[in-house]
């Protein structure tokens, strides 16, 4: 592996909030870990790291996960509807479309979450904490942490004893109910909360629910062990979130009346399980292990199709929908051995996954195809296919087997090396109902190595070299084998995709102040691109290959005060420069049956906004009366690979308000919350890869558009008692 010094100093900048003072050679540990946040202490990370606690969310009644998200400087985030979203770190994979894998590994209590089409879900009211690590992560998470992570630590039931109901309303039908009540005694701590919510939606046929049922158990063994045992179930309905072709009809159909999404109606059923043991061997060393089963069972249809007031198809001959039916089962065990030395610290860990997936397409309604009947010498709409009928039955079986550690060595008091090594052997195993049966498998080595320096008790330096991967999928590897598009080869000689991030930073305090600063640069080598162009014609010929690189760099600064105080404020501000460095085969289709090859290396990466800001201010009167303002700002960026659209930046300014008071014991909480206060009209998301209206142009009236909902209102109370 080669390392350029220019690519170390193009390095980077990450987010936190708190202070790294001097290290303590009898006190150092392991902060890292796959399995539970408990190991806090960011005295010797190497890394940038960002963490929102429950109470910031839950304090902020947001509909969606992106409404806190966006505070954190380097995390973007594509919401799709709802609570539905794709999360993006550092402009990585901002150039796929949505049912891609977002390149950031997502656990919760230790569980992989991610769903098939490349989003995750999360229950907002069932948040302890949220940490992000930036730069690649595939040391501690393996497959897909290209950019980082994000860990999501769920309530604890020693914190929830108490009954709490909330409800709240808001614009285009928003409801929301929450019930959760909890105990707490000598041996066990538990609690069960439900909550749904759901809108008609600002976009037509957006509606959507989201129902939850979760709880956890945490039994004390004995006073140096305990076992946590926790349990998620989910089912949510949305429809389609509203997109529109071409900037002129979103002007005149921001709602998306006229048209609908290639995907519609998804019927998702979620269910976590999990159980974490914990044991303290000795004053310094602690064994921990964690096994979980996650299953999603997905099912929405494709194809251009409209449907009647019960959401059932309309029989169209011009229509082909599909039923997409996807189950996912991803089962694990995890466990983790740590101990702490009187200069030096370390962590040995395993991850062992049994996952399979199956996938199974049908065609939703009958239809016919067009053609000329040479019989009857006319062209006439003939039968072609019947309701259940199987377009595609596979499944596949993957397996992976890893081991990892962490050492860190105080060269001095002030001086922390820290060295990370996973290594992943991942299998995977195909079949299809046409008797097709492949199989491959990887051995990939991931690492960090890196460094913090204490300046002072309020100040200190950071920086790593992390390395993240991607394993190809079976549609990559065996695409002429497995697809049902187009002429295809297979490439089963494909490697995995390698991302390095070079990082450094300072953090500290300055008077009342916190501060993170942090230069960054990720580098991503071996991209996997098809060779026709990964938006050519489908019906050429093609093959995967390791063909495509990009290199994102940019300075990332948070800065923040105490939330005590009767005034406090924040700003997280990215500053981001992300390009192809190789993507020489970029497919335009033209008037429908016309493609046309370009160099788009050096072009922009689509989707990633130079400058990103946010800045909030919170007024506090006597701890009873909060008022906080949030202005969120970003700069133009373009929605498509050639850079032929540029998409105008936006600002909104958003207002909270909360006022608490306690009624006969009964702690009470009322809230209304305004965002896009000024009603200003830009684009959730934009893209384009193609001549959408077969003009034989590709320009701004190609663009898939999702307009923002404008001024959105929503207000609540609740109830803990």
């Amino acid at each position: 592996m080669k390392f350029s010094l220019s690519m170390a100093a193009a390095a980077c900048l990450a987010t936190t909030l708190s202070a790294a003072p001097a290290v303590e050679l009898n006190t150092l540990s392991v902060t890292a870990s796959t399995i539970d946040d408990k190991f806090t202490s960011r005295e010797t990370e190497a890394s940038g790291t960002a963490t929102v606690s429950g109470e910031t969310v839950d304090k902020a009644h947001i509909e969606n996960i992106q409404q806190v998200l966006q505070s954190v400087p380097g995390l973007t985030t594509e919401l799709q509807g709802g609570d539905s979203l794709k999360i993006h770190i550092r402009g990585v994979e901002n150039q796929m479309y949505m049912g891609e894998k977002p390149g950031v590994a997502v656990v919760i209590d230790g569980v992989p979450v991610f769903e098939r089409t490349g989003r995750v879900n999360i229950d907002l009211d069932n948040i302890e904490s949220i940490k992000v690590i930036k730069g690649g992560a595939s040391y501690l998470f393996g497959d897909d942490a290209l950019a980082g992570a994000v860990i999501i630590t769920t309530k604890r039931g020693s914190k929830h004893t108490r009954t709490h109901v909330a409800g709240e309303a808001g614009s285009y039908g928003y409801q929301k109910l929450l019930a959760r009540t909890g105990y707490s005694g000598e041996s066990f701590d538990t609690h069960i909360q439900v909550s749904e919510r759901k809108a008609d939606g600002y976009w037509e046929d957006s509606d959507y629910v989201a129902q939850y049922v979760d709880g956890k158990l945490q039994y004390y063994i004995d006073d140096t062990s305990d076992v946590t045992v926790g349990f998620e179930v989910s089912h949510r309905e949305k429809d389609s979130h509203g997109t529109v072709q071409g900037v002129t009809a979103a002007k005149e159909d921001p709602k998306s009346t006229e048209g609908r999404d290639y995907t519609a109606l998804y019927d998702v059923d979620l269910f976590k399980i999990y159980a974490t043991y914990s044991k303290e061997l000795g004053e310094r060393m602690n064994l921990m292990a964690n096994l979980y089963q996650y299953s999603d069972n997905t099912q929405f249809l494709s194809g251009y199709v409209d449907y009647d007031i019960n959401h059932d198809p309309v029989d169209d001959p011009h229509a082909k929908p599909y039923l997409n039916d996807y189950e996912q089962i991803q089962r694990g065990l995890k466990s983790e051995l740590r101990q702490s030395l009187e200069n030096s610290a370390w962590m040995a860990g395993v991850d062992l996954r049994a996952n399979n997936y199956k996938n199974r397409v049908s065609y939703a309604q009958e239809y016919a195809t067009y053609g000329y009947n040479y019989r009857t010498r006319t062209y006439e709409w003939t039968d072609y296919t019947n309701v259940g009928e199987e377009r595609s039955h596979d499944e596949t079986d993957e397996n992976v087997y890893a081991a990892y550690g962490e050492y860190k060595y105080a060269v001095t008091p002030e001086l922390t090396a820290t060295a990370n090594l996973r290594f992943d052997h991942i299998a995977l195993d195909y079949s299809d109902y046409k008797g097709t049966k492949l199989d491959k498998s990887f051995d990939v080595y991931s690492w960090r190595v890196g460094a913090a320096y204490s300046l002072s008790d309020m100040h200190s330096l950071y920086a790593n070299i992390s390395t993240g991967f991607r394993a190809p999928t079976i549609s990559q590897l065996f695409a002429g084998d497995v697809s049902t598009w187009g002429s295809t080869e297979s490439n089963p000689d494909l490697d995995p995709e390698t991302a390095y991030n070079y990082e450094i930073g300072m953090r500290g305090m300055v008077g009342p102040l916190s501060y993170d600063a942090a230069v960054f640069c990720i580098d991503r080598k071996d991209f996997i691109m098809s060779t026709s162009g990964n938006y050519g014609d489908t019906d050429a010929t093609e093959m995967y290959d390791n063909i495509g690189g990009m290199r994102n760099t940019g300075f990332e600064l948070s800065l923040g005060s105490d939330y005590s105080q009767s005034f406090a404020f924040t700003i997280a501000y990215t500053l981001l420069y992300a390009k192809f460095t190789s993507y020489d085969n970029l497919g335009i289709e033209f008037g429908g049956n016309t493609v046309e090859y370009f160099n788009a290396t050096d072009n922009q990466v689509p989707r990633t906004s130079r400058h990103t800001l946010d800045i909030s201010g919170t007024y506090n009167y006597e701890n009873r009366a909060f008022l906080t303002a949030e202005l969120f700002a970003r700069s133009s960026y373009y929605a498509d690979d050639l850079n032929v659209n540029r998409i105008p930046g936006y600002g909104v300014v958003n207002l909270l308000g909360t006022y608490n008071l306690n009624l006969g014991g009964v702690d009470m909480s009322l809230f209304a919350r305004i965002d896009n206060l000024f009603d200003a009209y830009y684009y959730n998301t934009a893209r384009s890869s193609g001549d959408g209206n077969e003009d034989g142009v590709f320009d701004a009236e190609d663009i898939s558009i999702s307009v923002n909902p404008g001024r959105v209102y929503t207000f609540g109370l609740s109830a803990t008692f």
